[in-house]
């Protein structure tokens, strides 16, 4: 397969949890090489246990294993695991980001671990109420940013403000949009329709500063109405799981016509190039994973069931988010947002204290089902 290439503005450091998701090793190594040979001026650390990732080499020379001697299942508890697991690759991968031997992290494991782990070892960036995951969204043409699809079920109208943004700053840097609309997704198009938590986001996104453009509905996701859409973890998830079932649907339908008799079998051949294009379209790998925007490294989440191809756009998406320097620019704004507000960044054992609450309150939100994955 072809690995998707970065930039060429200098090669980063990605850490991969070799180790994590449904697939382990015999996926998650092969993606991560791809990328390697395709960028060679990036370095790929494969995080994990050396026996058992020594025999993909071997390896290119900007490839190097990292040694970690315990795995974080997939049915893990997460907290529990967190705590008797301290040499696992996800917290292993995290500490190279914390100690600045990396610059990305990328897991297909446990998304509450991998979470946890992230607001555990490298932290929130200073004024951060809550880290947020965001998704890139298929549509015709530039996909769109939607977030929070799983990292805080119960959001204030503060924390959707907060997470609109990140969400602008990773489409403008990270997807290449210029001035994205902002959106708040709701149950009206009408600008302030909805709950309170929804009017009161309103108003603090007509101060902001942001290309602020109202309210879309569901039916809006699919069109050219906004740039970055956001929402709480529930709703996000909700979103992102139907918009993955509907895709499944459609194409299976298209299966079950086409091949209910000659005429069918006939009509595909005459029509595969177009549903060629169709399927690409529909085609989620391309996303690569979601960023937790908010802590102080790039950390990205893929989907648990990700293979090759997935893992390798996904070390694009991160190699990406480190080299556009994404964290420091979203803790650039939220310095400028409190200088305007009049309010200064929390840090130091304030904000370590709520760390350690906000990655329990991670791993609740996952045993809780509101996780979300790209």
């Amino acid at each position: 397969m072809t690995a998707p290439r970065t930039d060429d503005r200098g090669g980063v450091r990605v850490a991969v949890d070799a180790m994590g998701g449904d697939h382990g090793p015999a996926e998650i190594v092969p993606g991560a090489l791809d990328h390697a040979r395709a960028n060679p001026d990036d370095e790929v650390l494969l995080v994990g246990q050396p026996d058992a990732l020594a025999s993909f080499g071997p390896f290119p020379a900007n490839v190097r294993i990292v040694p970690a001697a315990e795995v974080i299942g997939m049915d893990e508890h997460p907290a529990l695991a967190l705590r008797e697991k301290k040499n696992a690759s996800i917290l292993v991968a995290c500490d190279l980001v914390k100690r600045g031997e990396a610059d990305a992290v990328i897991t297909a494991g446990h998304t509450g671990a991998a979470m946890a782990a992230a607001i555990l070892r490298i932290g929130r960036l200073p004024g951060v109420d809550r880290p947020a995951l965001a998704v890139q969204m298929i549509r015709s043409g530039t996909p769109f940013v939607l977030l929070d699809i799983g990292a805080n079920p119960d959001s204030s109208a503060e924390n959707l403000a907060q997470y609109a943004r990140m969400g602008a700053i990773f489409a403008e840097r990270v997807l290449g949009v210029a001035k994205p609309r902002v959106a708040l997704l709701s149950i009206g198009e009408e600008k302030g329709k909805g709950d309170l938590r929804i009017q009161r986001a309103t108003e603090l996104l007509d101060l902001s500063g942001l290309n602020f453009v109202g309210n879309v509905e569901g039916r809006h996701l699919t069109g050219d109405f906004a740039d970055v859409v956001v929402t709480d973890a529930v709703a996000g998830n909700v979103v992102i799981k139907f918009f993955e079932g509907l895709s499944g649907f459609i194409f299976d339908l298209f299966r079950a016509e086409f091949g209910r008799n000659l005429r069918g079998k006939l009509a595909y051949l005459l029509l595969r190039p177009g549903v060629d294009r169709i399927r690409e379209v529909f085609d989620y790998e391309r996303a690569g994973g979601s960023p937790l925007l908010g802590v102080r490294g790039v950390v990205v989440i893929t989907h648990g069931r990700a293979k090759r191809r997935m893992v390798s756009f996904g070390c694009a998406v991160a190699a990406r988010t480190a080299r556009t320097s994404v964290p420091a620019l979203i803790a650039e704004a939220l310095r400028e947002d409190a200088a305007r507000l009049g309010a200064a960044p929390e840090t130091g054992p304030v904000q370590a204290r709520t760390e350690s609450v906000e990655a329990v309150a991670a791993v609740d939100a996952v045993e809780a089902g509101a996780e979300g994955r790209s």
